[in-house]
């Protein structure tokens, strides 16, 4: 993978995690998390080119949909679950 691409990838990887930490359900937000490491996990060792773009592509149409459940989640607005407040706790 070139170096320019690899980059782009991983900035794309970090934009879909931290678009996730805004969604306010905990299921949501934790579901959205581990199945995106898992997909960037699954295609780590793609080496085509034109594989790579494609993947690419899709990450970043999924990109704008978490976007747009993210704002849709936010509009309505649930109350905290139970194990969300613990985790405060112990932060």
């Amino acid at each position: 993978m070139a170096a320019s691409s690899r980059a782009q990838v991983l900035d794309l990887y970090r934009a879909m995690l931290r678009e996730c930490k805004h969604f306010s359900a905990y299921n949501y937000r934790t579901y959205a998390i581990r199945r995106i490491r898992d997909a960037f996990r699954e295609n780590k060792s793609a080496k085509d080119p034109v594989e790579i773009q494609t993947l690419v592509s899709k990450a970043k149409r999924d990109l704008g949909m978490i976007r747009r459940q993210v704002h849709i989640g936010q509009l309505y607005s649930t109350d905290k679950l139970i194990i969300e407040n613990q985790e405060k706790l112990k932060t």
